[in-house]
């Protein structure tokens, strides 16, 4: 394959793609806010570093991409739109590496290409304080099924990190977004997956599972009942120290996702009139948290 690849963020999920791209002799173009030497990734099977160097200036790019790894928060969509100017032409991919369920939306208007391609991102992957990402686990991407996902399947092809094509790809995603929402609560007790052992916060994060499930349904997606029991046995089943993104934002005093993560659950629950008692208080206590005042 003869194409021309970029990383936008190579934080967490830009390292491990960038990673799963060398595995196959891919040489992807880093881009980023902090100029680096290298990346490094370590999982069960050692370390991997992934040469630079990191761009940091859009204005240098010379020539385009043919696929863009999109992997920035959706907190840093803005301060990243240059780099989807600078590397989209016409036929350019793009693959959004983000959470939530409005990522063609949100990128669409900023990418001058036809094809923003969302994604599942299924792998446990966290950035550890010397800058290198440990990979806790398999990595996996669940794309919808088009042309521009098949580009993305080919890239990867042979790599660690699996991609597959499910036309259910709009219940997957409601699906791991309502894992996303469960997973805020750990930043409002500033604790990680062990907390969901304990049999009232387990009953909490149920009772919000289930309301954000209405929604989900009512956006088209096909989820069973058994969903809000499944996500809440799997944080149990977790190491204990297991964390998630948002909680590591909100120790490192940075903005939170909660509108991509959270917010989304109550605004498309009061567009279809369902009440959304437990994402009232959740929502309002994340955005605090994340944009004060106080």
């Amino acid at each position: 394959m003869n194409k021309r690849i970029a990383i936008v963020g190579p934080g967490a999920i830009g390292t491990t793609i960038a990673a799963a791209l060398q595995q196959v002799g891919q040489a992807p173009m880093l881009c980023g806010r902090s100029a680096r030497e290298r990346l490094e990734l370590q999982d069960t099977n050692g370390l991997v570093q992934i040469p630079g160097p990191v761009q940091i200036d859009p204005s240098q790019i010379k020539s385009p991409a043919d696929l863009v790894f999109f992997a920035v928060k959706a907190t840093q969509i803005g301060a990243a739109a240059p780099w989807l100017a600078a590397l989209c032409h016409q036929d350019t991919v793009v693959c959004v590496l983000q959470n939530g369920v409005e990522q063609v939306s949100a990128i669409s208007p900023l990418a001058p290409c036809r094809s923003v391609v969302p994604s599942i991102v299924w792998f446990p992957a966290q950035a550890q304080p010397d800058g290198s990402i440990w990979l806790r686990g398999g990595a996996r991407l669940t794309l919808p099924e088009d042309s521009g996902s098949r580009i993305v399947l080919e890239a990867l092809r042979g790599s660690f990190c699996s991609v597959e094509l499910d036309p259910n790809f709009v219940s997957l995603a409601w699906r791991k977004l309502l894992q996303n929402a469960a997973a805020g609560l750990m930043v409002l007790s500033g604790r990680r997956s062990g907390m969901f052992r304990r049999a009232d916060i387990a009953h909490l994060a149920t009772q919000y599972l289930r309301e954000c499930l209405e929604v989900a349904r009512a956006e088209g997606a096909i989820l069973g009942d058994e969903v809000p029991d499944e996500i809440v046995d799997s944080f149990q089943a977790n190491p204990p120290d297991m964390g998630t993104s948002i909680l590591a934002d909100r120790n490192a005093n940075r903005p939170l996702e909660w509108q991509t993560r959270n917010g989304v659950i109550l605004r498309r629950g009061k567009a279809h009139g369902i009440a959304t008692p437990v994402s009232d208080v959740v929502v309002a206590l994340l955005a605090a948290a994340s944009d004060g005042p106080g």
